[in-house]
């Protein structure tokens, strides 16, 4: 018998706002604790505490409201939370799942140690370590990267040269960063998976992302990748959930090389934007498979409802007020698309502020990258 019907969520962005729909569907209401009235969340929520995501103090006022607690994004303070969890709070995934995976450095540690493949990596403390490291460990370009807060591609650079090393460590100043080798790799890949309380594993469909100036523009879905690289990352994903014991679902990006080497890029342990074409695409949407595994409910079906799907980011391109309606209607006229507009009052570039889906009939590569350009052609119009 489910005893959880009210879920807290720390954040109130859009992932949280794609929750909605599922929540009805199971008869679940949701607490909000986020900073902004704005918040996409706020719109769908049954209580709302406006307050940064590191307030302890709110998120204690959250607990109250609510059975479990689960989170959108990874800017939480967890020394601060511990105690709610010893008095009794239900964190979903609990806090020792996260421990390991929010600091990128414990991150990598953490996947080698159980051995799965990562590029090469180090922690810097100063400059001049990282120059050392460079001569005997590293050749240009690498990656140096903050070890907290980094999200679309915020925190992470590619160097090139020792003078822009020099200038990027400089500009950071005391951040703790990491420094990897950089991957030649062939496509980027990513997979959601999902573990119950009672240690069921599902996995979804293996996708292919796109990026551009690292933040996700594009996704395929599914990956047109041989088998055996499916079934590596498919046992990935289960050694990954498995170990950490982890309940809820987990974001998994990956690199692919040339030479067919799989190799972990990141974790995000919360529902992922190359998830989001599971909304319309699939039996069981990522959203729907998070709160099933934060609830305690049997965890439902991820395979496609459809042959294959393509889902295109809507990135903010200007500095703006405006709700786009036009080119939302424009991209609803596709076949077979759906768009989900996040609700948000302002556009800056790069911004995610919605995304649409298109599901395929047969899974065409070039088909779908030609109707990914159709897509882009209209939402970046400046007509």
């Amino acid at each position: 018998m489910n005893n959880i019907k009210r879920v807290g969520v720390i954040g109130g962005g859009q992932l949280a706002w794609m929750m909605a729909g599922a929540a009805k569907t199971l008869g679940i209401e949701l607490a909000i604790q986020t900073p902004h009235p704005t918040d996409p969340a706020v719109a769908i929520a049954a209580s709302t505490i406006f307050a940064p995501v590191d307030d302890d103090a709110a998120t204690a006022e959250l607990a109250t409201r609510c059975d479990a607690i689960a989170f959108e994004n990874e800017f939480i303070n967890l020394e601060a939370l511990m105690p709610l969890q010893e008095q009794g709070v239900r964190f979903r995934p609990k806090l020792e799942v996260l421990a390991p995976l929010l600091d990128k450095y414990d991150q990598r540690c953490y996947l080698r140690d159980l051995g799965i493949p990562v590029p090469e990596f180090v922690a810097l403390e100063e400059k001049d370590e990282a120059e050392e490291h460079l001569i005997s460990h590293f050749q240009f370009p690498v990656v140096l990267k903050a070890r907290r807060h980094g999200y679309d591609g915020q925190g992470t650079f590619i160097i090139k040269d020792a003078e822009t090393l020099a200038a990027t460590w400089q500009r950071l100043g005391q951040t703790p960063v990491l420094l990897e080798e950089f991957i030649p790799f062939e496509r980027e890949l990513a997979v959601i998976a999902a573990r119950s309380h009672t240690g069921e594993v599902a996995v979804y469909p293996v996708v292919e992302t796109q990026q551009e100036e690292q933040v996700c523009r594009r996704v395929l879905v599914p990956a047109d990748i041989d088998s055996a690289v499916t079934a590596q990352i498919e046992a990935i994903a289960h050694t990954l959930l498995n170990s950490l014991q982890a309940v809820g679902i987990f974001g998994i990006e990956l690199f692919l090389t040339a030479t067919g080497k799989v190799l972990v890029n990141e974790i995000a342990p919360r529902t992922h934007n190359s998830g989001h074409f599971s909304l319309d695409a699939c039996y069981t949407s990522q959203f729907e498979q998070h709160l099933r595994a934060v609830c305690d409910l049997p965890l439902g079906n991820p395979a496609l409802k459809c042959d294959a799907a393509i889902m295109v980011n809507l990135l903010g391109y200007e500095h703006s007020q405006n709700d786009y309606l036009s080119k939302r209607q424009q991209l609803a006229d596709l076949p077979n698309s759906h768009v989900h507009w996040y609700g948000k009052s302002e556009s800056r570039p790069g911004r995610k502020l919605g995304h649409v889906t298109v599901l395929l009939d047969g899974a065409n590569k070039s088909k779908a990258q030609t109707l990914a350009q159709a897509i882009e052609s209209i939402w970046y119009s400046r007509g």
